[in-house]
């Protein structure tokens, strides 16, 4: 910070000792400024591309150690570490290339430099000759000049570090101003909706409890919550629909199963309500409201999420549960672990405290599910997302949980992606899905009879030894 304040004060004394001979000083700043600069300019874009290539070589280096395992079973060591080669060697003449025309930033500031001292000490020994400078003047405005060499050379190099590191910030800034691609749609009753929403579904508690029915047979319970409104969705560049003409709605307190072969858009489907993706076309509508007139963060907040994908993240299993509610007591964060059939897997790893490392790798598959099960279900969510969330558990253990989730007191809607028949026979209503069409929707046994896919679904997984399908 200091170095600016030097020169210029070195400057301001040179010229209070001798005018003519401080403005080779003037001089050598402005020659400094302009060897500095282009090699800024120069190095900038060269330092933007061997960070492009620094990516590519830590890509490939991260895949390789992700992936050990399959390039093993498919022999294709020899590929990868010849493709890391290459991707490394250019890295590395990229890198040489920039580090030279950098590296030149020291001699040349040298010589400029090392010129104008040259370049003083004989004017100054003109003007001592003539009489107009004294030695000591001299001697003077060469201490000076020394002092502007060294914080110059300090500035310089500061220069080509700040060059670098603005080649970095440029990237991290591009993907920090990304803007979303979802559209929203400016609502200005959205100030007020969570409030009234909280209103609505407390009066609705309070007359469950005066009748004595469940909120699901309330007059909130008896209009749809969640709506798919004839809805189409394609993800861009994709080509095809991924939906097509999506048309149901699910009531609060019900459960929808949501099924089909690989690829038919399950995950799609679901990923609408908390307005993951845009529809191409129709709408989905959470408590009569269209998503895109919420804002994201207060509808997500109405939503708990479960993906295929279990993570949990380091920390404590406490720390992992309470990203659903960070206020929830640890009562709470009990019932929510036994609801979601995680109470033991807490108490075997010796409590609320114990580690989880990253990634949940000291956790099994069907822990770490039922783990971010509890993690969704501690936020008493009013939409409750299972997106093939229980595939590592047993089958007594995923029927165990879902009469669990039938019995919850607050009600959500309960939306159920599975592979597995059983998953569904609970369900009020099953979503079919063929190709991203809704082939058949209905119960599990209305299904059975009209709905050719699902039938062979099931009978694929429950077929009889006599080869009929044992219902």
């Amino acid at each position: 910070l200091r170095s600016p304040f030097i020169v210029f004060g070195a400057m301001i004394m040179a010229f209070t000792i001798d005018v003519p001979s401080a403005g080779i000083f003037a001089g050598v700043i402005v020659l400094l400024a302009i060897a500095v600069f282009t090699v800024m300019l120069v190095c900038m874009p060269l330092y933007k591309r061997s960070q492009a290539k620094l990516d590519k070589v830590t890509l490939s280096a991260r895949e390789n150690l992700t992936g050990s395992r399959v390039l093993r079973a498919f022999c294709k060591e020899e590929d990868e570490r010849r493709l890391f080669s290459e991707r490394n060697g250019e890295l590395t003449q990229s890198q040489k290339f920039v580090g030279r025309i950098s590296a030149l930033m020291n001699p040349l500031t040298y010589v400029i430099l090392n010129a104008a001292v040259i370049a003083l000490l004989y004017a100054g020994a003109i003007r001592v000759n003539a009489g107009n400078l004294s030695q000591g003047n001299v001697i003077a405005l060469y201490n000076l000049m020394t002092q502007i060499l060294v914080e110059l050379i300090k500035l310089a190099n500061l220069i080509v570090t700040v060059s670098k590191a603005a080649a970095c910030g440029s990237r991290i800034e591009s993907v920090l101003q990304m803007e979303s691609s979802l559209e929203l749609f400016d609502d200005s009753s959205e100030k007020d909706g969570g409030r009234v929403e909280t209103i609505a579904k407390t009066s609705t508690t309070a007359t469950s409890a005066e009748s004595g029915k469940t909120p699901g047979e309330t007059a909130e319970g008896a209009r749809p919550f969640v709506e798919f409104d004839h809805v189409s969705m394609r993800y861009k560049g994709g080509g095809e629909n991924a939906l097509t003409d999506i048309d149901f709605s699910i009531k609060r307190g019900e459960t929808v199963g949501v099924i089909g072969g690989t690829g038919s858009g399950k995950t799609t489907l679901v990923n609408l309500v908390p307005h993951f993706y845009d529809v191409t076309e129709g709408s989905v509508k959470v408590a009569g409201k269209d998503v895109r007139r919420y804002d994201p963060e207060k509808l997500r907040g109405r939503i708990g999420v479960v993906p295929q994908r279990a993570v949990l993240f380091k920390g404590t299993i406490r720390d992992n549960l309470r990203w659903g509610n960070p206020a929830a007591t640890d009562e709470e964060l009990l019932e929510a672990a036994r609801i979601a059939q995680a109470e033991q897997v807490i108490k075997d790893k010796g409590g609320l405290d114990a580690a989880v490392e990253q990634g949940g790798r000291n956790f099994s598959g069907g822990q770490r599910q039922r783990l971010t099960i509890a993690r969704a279900l501690v936020r008493r969510p009013e939409i409750l997302i299972l997106d093939d969330s229980a595939s590592a558990l047993d089958y007594a253990t995923d029927a165990a949980l879902r009469h669990a989730l039938a019995s919850l007191d607050y009600a959500p809607a309960v939306f159920v992606v599975s592979q597995r028949t059983s998953a569904m026979r609970g369900a009020d209503k099953i979503v079919v899905l063929d190709e991203g069409r809704a082939v058949g929707i209905g119960t599990h046994e209305q299904l059975l009879e009209t709905c050719p896919v699902y039938r062979e679904i099931f009978e694929s997984q429950y077929q009889s030894e006599d080869g009929e399908a044992a219902v």
